[in-house]
């Protein structure tokens, strides 16, 4: 197998495994078109908020491994070519790229999909700690800090390619195709959570963490 078919198989073999929609999938299992409820949106925040965190929780644990997988096995696929290492990384990148794609743009539900943080949590896992660190710092910091899922996760998506940039910076050496990966998924992200944002602006945004008020 030459490199080129080694990589064009990983990133197909990424945008498929990203492209499972794990979040309708489990909706449908309890009889719900989880795209009617809450958000509207597949992913792991809306099946917390729509099917409890029973199901929610493994959701985002999948949606984190369909990222991860094809990254992990990206690796080892253009390895075995022979090939340099940075192709390898480059490899990894796109593969792990295509599996964010296909998550935000499954062709299951006409292109349609999630908003791509738990998945983009997974492809780093894979290709870079200190970006799924600097995402995680910046989630967990605004989410805790303003009770806003959606502006964790803008805050998570400016993470990533920041920690990038400093842990290349404090090395010395820097791989531009990958801190290229997380501002592309930075724009992404952002650009996913344009109804957020206006909501975030008008103070119309749910807040995490609060209770329902019983009805009367």
């Amino acid at each position: 197998m030459t490199t080129t078919t080694a990589t064009l198989l990983s990133i197909a073999c990424g945008y498929l495994c990203g492209s499972v929609p794990f979040g309708y999938l489990a909706g449908r299992l309890k009889g719900i078109d989880i795209r009617q409820h809450g958000s509207g949106n597949i992913g792991a925040t809306n099946a917390i908020r729509v099917l409890g965190k029973g199901i929610g929780i493994p959701v985002f644990i999948l949606d984190m491994v369909k990222g991860w997988l094809p990254v992990w096995l990206a690796a080892g696929w253009i390895a075995q070519t022979g090939t340099a290492v940075e192709m390898v990384s480059a490899g990894k990148v796109l593969t792990g790229f295509a599996a964010v794609i296909g998550h935000m743009f499954t062709f299951w539900l006409g292109f349609k999909g999630g908003k791509g943080i738990a998945t983009t949590g997974g492809v780093l896992l894979g290709i870079s700690r200190a970006g799924m660190l600097g995402g995680w710092i910046g989630f967990l910091s605004f989410l805790f800090a303003f009770r806003y899922v959606s502006l964790g996760s803008l805050a998570a998506a400016i993470g990533v390619p920041t920690a990038m940039a400093v842990q290349m910076w404090r090395e010395g050496r820097w791989d531009f195709v990958t801190l290229g990966f997380g501002i592309v998924v930075m724009i992404l992200v952002f650009i996913r959570h344009r109804s957020n944002i206006q909501r975030l602006i008008a103070g119309t945004e749910s807040k995490a963490f609060t209770k329902k008020k019983p009805q009367p």
